[in-house]
């Protein structure tokens, strides 16, 4: 007896589209994986060394991006914590890439929910940095959640005071 006859043609039907969404969704999950794996062979060439302290790294990982301008220039190597709990990320960028003592940091992402990356916003000085240097200017990750509660909070904010407008009036 196959197992096909235990089912009426509606079941079967349902069975197999379930079966076909299970495939789909491992295979999302595989694709999501793979998309965040490092599997791609370190660039050839020649690197130094920076730091960056942040209050919080929200997302962001060893072997993600470092980028200027849009353009990868490196890759987060290491990140620990300093006694205070901040955490110290260690990069390496490209050597031909020469930064101004000045420059900054931050933790941003690829859209809202995108994958995040460092951006380095070159300084003005004449100055550079050398391997080893810390930047001096560094901006936090910030954090969806957070951000979502700020609005939020200004909407409550508003609707609060149009509340005390109208019974004032």
């Amino acid at each position: 007896m196959k197992i096909i006859e235990l089912y009426t043609k509606e079941e079967t039907r349902n069975l197999k589209m379930g079966l076909a969404v299970l495939g789909a969704i491992l295979l999302i999950f595989l694709v999501v994986l793979l998309s965040r794996s490092e599997i791609a062979p370190k660039e050839g060439g020649r690197y130094y060394q920076l730091y960056a302290r942040f209050n919080r790294t929200d997302g962001l990982q060893v072997g993600d991006a470092v980028r200027l301008s849009g353009i990868d220039v490196g890759r987060v190597t290491d990140a620990t914590l300093d006694d205070d709990f901040k955490a110290i990320l260690k990069m390496e960028v490209k050597e031909n890439v020469k930064l101004p003592d000045d420059s900054s940091v931050a933790i941003v992402s690829f859209g809202i929910m995108g994958k995040k990356y460092l951006e380095i916003e070159p300084g003005g000085s004449e100055e550079m940095l050398e391997s080893g240097d810390e930047f001096s200017y560094t901006q936090d990750a910030m954090v969806l959640e957070e951000l979502i509660e700020r609005i939020i909070g200004i909407g409550k904010a508003k609707r609060q005071g149009k509340k005390e407008n109208t019974e004032n009036e």
